[in-house]
């Protein structure tokens, strides 16, 4: 089914002149009807009052109008007042008198609605009569003051609404036509909304997209050269070495050993690079099932296994037995393998590894992290202190994300720390 396309301008418009529609027949038809209850509670009181004024004998002329016709009872002796027939075109009178059943009250006569009042005192009874013309004017007046008001109240919020849409669409123009050309370098993005309202709120949303936008390009952009700079490196020695021994320059057993050298490297890079993505796409599954952990037992295993990378660092630990840890074994060999690994290249005597109070603290006494090598540190491939590029910080980030924990660095008198716990 395809929609019909229409600008926010006519269907304001549109929604207008409903509500116009909608305000005469409130005027014209319920409105009326509303103010019937009222207008006969007035014309009761309307017919009452005169009847006080009339006397006991006689119609005092000076009561009579068209709108109200009276009759005066004694006994059997009725006498009316001489505009009876035209307030209501009825000759037999007896007949007229059936219809008054009450004190006061209204009949139907002819296709015509009549009002009558009657008072008796000292056997004589007087009525005061008339028909629906006093509550077709009282209606007419009402609706004849209330409605020019109404109308032009209306039509100056309906000429407001127009103009406010107009300047909303303006806004939302600006703002499509900025999303239309978010990368284009060339186009004037700035745009200043004078009213802080929530239009401004998301042109400001759209301009820190457009921002992000293009750091992730200029990020991914240099993220590939990075990934390049680090895959080409090793093959370039590869290569070197096996045209150096077509050249007969380089021992074939000598660079046998390089090449091997190189292409584990290279296989780390491209493992580390699969895990990585790995990770993306475990941060949005559910099935990820964090249980307890024995962190004594992985803490040993992983310093037996850097234990001997350089003899000359001292491994110190403190474990806390009470202190629990969630996660997987497999994850948590993955932190400390790409911790220590990292710790292999900067330490100079001492690795101290804590574990209390649920929390863990990694520490080396190498050289500080400069601040602005501090933002951004676990970003895949960014540049590194040495000038190195490599996915291991990122990884361990990533890795404990997944498991709820979170890690910050923090440098000490001498030395870093790294500090991981969980995200309360």
């Amino acid at each position: 089914m395809k929609l019909r396309k229409t600008k926010l301008s006519h269907q304001l418009i549109a929604l207008i002149g409903l509500a116009f529609v909608i305000l005469f027949i409130s005027l014209g038809v319920i409105l009326p009807k509303m103010l019937i209850p009222v207008a006969e509670k007035n014309i009761y009181t309307y017919l009452s009052e005169p009847l006080k004024f009339v006397g006991d004998n006689r119609i005092d002329k000076s009561l009579l109008n068209t709108e109200v016709a009276y009759i005066y009872m004694v006994d059997d002796d009725v006498a009316t007042s001489e505009n009876i027939q035209q307030v209501i075109n009825i000759k037999d009178i007896k007949k007229l008198l059936s219809y008054i059943k009450s004190d006061y009250g209204k009949f139907n006569y002819n296709h015509r609605t009549y009002y009558y009042y009657t008072i008796t005192k000292d056997e004589i009874t007087k009525v005061a009569i008339s028909n629906d013309g006093y509550i077709n004017k009282t209606k007419e007046a009402i609706l004849s003051t209330i409605f020019p008001i109404v109308l032009s109240t209306c039509l100056l919020i309906g000429l407001l609404l127009v103009m406010w849409s107009s300047f909303i669409v303006k806004k939302i123009e600006k703002l499509k036509d900025k999303i239309d050309h978010i990368d284009s370098s060339d186009y004037n993005h700035k745009i200043n909304f004078e009213i802080d309202d929530e239009i401004k709120s998301l042109a400001l949303a759209i301009e820190d997209m457009r921002i992000s936008l293009i750091n992730q390009e200029e990020y991914r952009n240099q993220m590939y050269q990075n990934i390049s700079h680090d895959f080409k490196t090793p093959l370039t020695v590869i290569k070197s070495y096996i045209e150096a021994v077509e050249d007969n320059i380089e021992d074939s057993n000598t660079a046998l050993q390089v090449i091997k050298q190189q292409t584990e490297k290279l296989e780390n890079k491209v493992h580390s690079l699969l895990y990585l993505n790995k990770l993306d796409y475990l941060k949005n599954s559910k099935n990820i099932e964090n249980e307890l952990v024995d962190m004594e037992q992985i803490i040993y295993s992983e310093v037996d296994k850097f234990k001997f990378h350089r003899k000359e660092i001292d491994f110190v630990v403190e474990i806390d037995s009470k202190s629990k840890y969630y996660g997987t074994i497999d994850h948590w060999e993955t932190i400390f393998d790409n911790l220590l690994s990292n710790f292999m290249r900067y330490t100079n005597t001492t690795i101290k590894i804590t574990a209390k109070q649920n929390k863990l603290i990694l520490y080396n006494d190498g050289e500080h992290i400069a601040d602005d090598f501090l933002e951004g540190i676990f970003t895949p491939f960014r540049k590194g202190i040495k000038g190195e590029f490599g996915l291991g910080l990122s990884i361990v980030k990533k890795t404990l994300n997944i498991m709820n924990y979170d890690i910050t660095i923090k440098n000490e008198k001498k030395g870093v720390s790294f500090i991981i716990k969980r995200n309360s």
